[in-house]
């Protein structure tokens, strides 16, 4: 009974002191869980992240996902989205000792507090409570120890390389961990009771507080740029600062960023699958400028920064809705994201595909940086350099290898595609003839054909807009590639050989693990509605309107011709089947919307509706792909929200059904944005009819022009679908 009392005691001290101004709390807040998604379909779940929205300093413990009753440390900072953190620590109470640093800590899951700027765990067997909350640069740890025993706590680090803790005169702290082999990142805190070393190593620490010490706290700061940045970092930020205070500033800062986006109706369940999506999306970019200065990974050295510079971004999963909708809300956040772009090809010379603190991390297929560049520009932002950004398109398209996984120069690969417009594919059991073709990813022929011919639609298009006409002629055709993998009568995009020949596949099944031969983690049927910058010649080259529409159904139709976990032991990124539709991966989220260019938009309503309610549950389970930092939540914004950025590059969204009755949007010029649909519910979710501004609305779409004026959407709403709305 006592030990009970103790826990109870513990979960109800760190409630206190997380909620002590719960009662002003905005449903948008109390409507978000972090927890949402934490554990992965069949690969990798959300992190439950405490930051700053776009912040450097990202926490969570560490554990294998939400089902993993243990954790093995906490760490300082998460340096890039499931590429890696640093500086661990693990409070004990037990005496120090070389194994301690390998023993795991149990929790209770109903013991713990998950908010995006406050966390608390207690550690059953140790009977500590452990809470945290963020900065920008900068971290408090609060940790509760119990009467008896000893107050322990392990420094350590995460990564190979040099290495090193030190403890300091005044309680003070400072450390370095070398991350992914050649970043130096400096850490520089301060405790507030005093430390008796007991262990002392390079990298590794253990230090104890008095017998009367009960709360221990650790206020730091962490630098990429250098140890003296870190320690002014701590004294501009933390130094003195109150974890209470921490804590009341970090719940201001999101109720403000959360509360951009303000929505009325749909269920409990709806909102918090909302606005946990919502926070998702600013879990990166991060801003990494420290004091007007960063440390770059694309030059190798710190820099200068007149504006802030942000790393973490990954294209390929970010560029279908997350960067669209930071867009809508942050357009001048983005415009120092895409400077930062810049930047990076100006200190590397490629435009980067997957940046990082470290630099350009070679990841997926495709240059769809540009076609964010472009989606920008044409949607009105202009505080970038894009004169510069252009000559960074132009470069990748002709000079840079598209081979998966690959950066740097052209192979011969890439001169066939330029001379042939298509990436040939190997017959099945042929030996690679390319040596930088990446062992496990392969070539992908299909996808990255399909890929640059959509990135080179978009450098064709912006060349127009910026009077290159030289440039438009050269790159418009190359937007056309996709049609030399154009199967005429199987209606597929399947790969040829460079002899022109086409090889027989099994669209559902072959091309190896991921059928990464000849597609990327998804397999032909996914990859056969991949012409987003030219919607209207897919329909043709379907056959027409009705053709599509019945291709469509087919999709969310088809059988997998075997049974789950064979299919899924090649394809394990092809999780939330519907028929053959994926809604676990990013290419497959613009396809229910695609209803929207037939005859039946109703089917978008439908479809959304079903896929949102059917995989984005309010619980552990519900992500079924991986999240991808922001990729796959800005989707659920949108679908929610009612509408969509079928093509990015187009300033033009498509309509769907929206789960709110009421959303509002406040716009960063001062405007507000508007969608009203008052008998919006769980059974009404057709579209009886619309209005804009006022004046009747008989198609499925309306332009970014109209939504930064202020627009106002108005859906009447019903149980069964208006056949004719939409229909053009």
């Amino acid at each position: 009974m006592k030990k009970m009392m103790q826990i109870l005691l513990a979960g109800a001290w760190a409630l206190a002191a997380c909620h002590a101004r719960e009662g002003s709390e905005p449903e948008h807040l109390n409507s978000i869980d972090p927890t949402i998604g934490s554990v992965g379909t069949l690969l990798e779940p959300t992190r439950p992240t405490v930051q700053l929205p776009n912040q450097m300093i990202r926490f969570t413990p560490q554990r294998k996902d939400w089902l993993d009753d243990q954790i093995s440390s906490f760490p300082l900072n998460i340096v890039s989205h499931r590429l890696g953190q640093v500086f661990s620590i693990k409070p004990s109470v037990k005496p120090p000792a070389p194994e301690r640093w390998n023993e795991r800590l149990t929790w209770d899951h109903d013991l713990e507090i998950n908010r995006p700027w406050y966390y608390s765990t207690y550690l059953i067997d140790e009977e500590i409570t452990v809470e945290f909350t963020a900065g920008k640069k900068t971290g408090i740890f609060r940790i509760k120890y119990p009467q008896a025993g000893s107050k322990t706590l392990l420094l350590g680090v995460y990564n190979p390389g040099p290495s090193r803790w030190e403890l300091l005169p005044d309680n003070r702290v400072s450390g370095m961990e070398t991350w992914q082999g050649d970043v130096k990142v400096y850490m520089y805190g301060a405790f507030n009771e005093p430390v008796t070393p007991v262990l002392q190593e390079t990298s590794r620490a253990a230090v104890t507080f008095p017998a009367t010490a009960r709360t221990v706290e650790l206020r730091y700061a962490i630098s990429y740029v250098s140890p003296e940045q870190a320690k002014k970092n701590f004294e501009q930020e933390v130094a003195g600062v109150a974890f209470s205070r921490f804590v009341d500033e970090g719940r201001d800062v999101w109720d403000r960023t959360i509360g951009q986006i303000s929505v009325e109706g749909g269920t409990p369940a709806q909102r918090r699958s909302f606005y946990t999506a919502l926070y998702r999306c600013y879990e990166r970019m991060t801003d990494v400028t420290e004091d007007g200065q960063y440390y770059s990974g694309y030059s190798k050295r710190v820099e200068k920064a007149d504006r802030p510079f942000y790393v973490d971004d990954w294209s390929w999963d970010s560029y279908l809705a997350h960067h669209p909708l930071r867009i809508i809300l942050d357009p001048k956040g983005e415009e120092d994201m895409l400077q930062s772009y810049v930047k990076m090809y100006h200190q590397s010379g490629w435009m980067p595909t997957f940046p990082v603190l470290f630099g350009d991390h070679a990841c997926m297929n495709g240059f769809h940086s540009s076609v964010v560049i472009l989606d920008a520009w044409r949607k009105g932002l202009r505080n970038f350099d894009i004169k510069e950004a252009y000559a960074g398109m132009r470069k990748n398209a002709v000079r840079a290898t598209m081979l998966p996984w690959r950066n740097g120069d052209k192979t011969p690969l890439d001169d066939f595609y330029h001379q042939k417009g298509y990436f040939p594919a190997l017959a099945p059991g042929a030996k690679e003839t390319e040596e930088k073709v990446h062992g496990f990813e392969k070539r992908q022929a299909v996808a990255v054909t399909l890929g640059n011919a959509y990135d080179d639609w978009a450098l064709a298009q912006l060349a127009g807009d910026l009077g290159k006409h030289a440039d438009t002629a050269l790159f418009a055709p190359r937007g056309f590639n996709y049609r030399n993998l154009w199967h005429p009568e199987k209606k597929m995009f399947l790969p040829k050989d460079d002899a022109g020949k086409w090889i027989p596949i099994d669209a559902k099944f072959d091309g190896g693990m991921g059928g990464r031969e000849y597609y990327d983690e998804n397999n032909g049927w996914t990859y056969m509605w991949q012409v987003q910058q030219n919607i209207p010649d897919l329909i043709l080259l379907n056959g027409g309107k009705a053709a599509f529409e019945a291709r469509l159904d087919g999709l969310f139709r088809e059988g997998l011709d075997r049974s789950k976990y064979e299919f899924w032991s090649r394809f394990p990124d092809a999780t939330g089947l519907v028929g053959q539709y994926s809604m676990g991966n990013e290419p497959s989220f613009h396809i229910p919307f695609l209803y929207n260019f037939t005859s039946s938009p109703w089917k978008t309503q439908k479809h959304t509706r079903f896929l949102l309610d059917t995989w984005f549950k309010d619980n552990i389970f519900g992500i079924p792909g991986d999240e991808d930092g922001g990729g796959m939540s800005a989707f659920v914004v949108f679908a929610s929200m009612g509408f969509y950025p079928v093509t990015p590059g187009i300033p033009e969204y498509t309509i769907s059904s929206p789960v709110f009755r009421k959303v509002s949007i406040r716009l960063q010029n001062g405007k507000t944005f508007r969608i009203s649909a008052p008998k919006s519910s769980t059974v009404n979710k057709y579209i009886q009819s619309a209005r804009f501004n006022g004046a009747p609305l008989s198609r499925p779409w309306f332009t970014h022009a109209e939504l930064t004026a202020g627009g106002h959407l108005e859906l009447e709403m019903g149980p069964l679908p208006n056949k004719q709305w939409g229909a053009e």
